[in-house]
């Protein structure tokens, strides 16, 4: 089974305001993360929350299991740990999606996992033709992963053990990250 993460516990402090529950096309932001690993069929999602837990908490559908990370001030890792911490003990590799990524399409995270089950590698990540983008973590790298530190997530894993990691490549642009209201208009 593969595990489908979304992290959404920044404060969101750029934005002004809770940007994981501000709606874009239609759609909280942290709901376009969500109905991209649906879609692609994951098999358990899992929503990292930590700042204004429970207004994100209340966008959420009923079938997200929620990971509370009360040390999210402590940088993206700590989300990333709260996240594996939880998920099913079958999960043969997590996607990793940002919630403020909308941009991010099933084909993408379809792409991560087609790569995992051709190569078996312990990180599948996109390269998009300007640059990185999400990442699949296979079950072996949990334990590591889980203790990492700071606000780089897995970047810092895969720096530090490049033979783990096969990038497939997208075709396109990376989608933008929401940081700002003025990110909005690209996105």
């Amino acid at each position: 089974m593969i595990t489908g993460v979304v992290l959404a516990a920044g404060a969101s402090s750029r934005f002004g305001s809770t940007k994981q529950v501000y709606v874009v096309d239609d759609l909280p932001l942290v709901m376009h993360a969500i109905e991209a690993l649906r879609a692609a069929d994951v098999g358990e999602l899992i929503v990292v929350t930590g700042h204004d837990a429970e207004t994100v908490e209340g966008v959420l559908p009923d079938d997200v299991l929620v990971a509370p990370n009360p040390s999210y001030r402590d940088g993206q890792a700590t989300s990333l740990a709260a996240a594996l911490h939880g998920v099913a003990a079958d999960s043969e590799a997590a996607v990793i999606l940002m919630a403020d990524q909308p941009g991010v399409t099933v084909d993408d995270v379809r792409a991560l996992i087609h790569g995992f089950r051709t190569t078996r590698s312990q990180i599948v990540r996109l390269r998009y033709v300007d640059g990185p983008g999400p990442a699949l973590l296979s079950r072996e790298v949990y334990g590591e992963a889980a203790h990492l530190h700071g606000d780089i997530g897995a970047r810092a894993l895969m720096a530090s053990h490049p033979e783990w990691v096969h990038e497939v490549q997208v075709d396109r642009r990376a989608p933008i990250d929401i940081d700002t209201h003025e990110d909005l208009e690209g996105a």
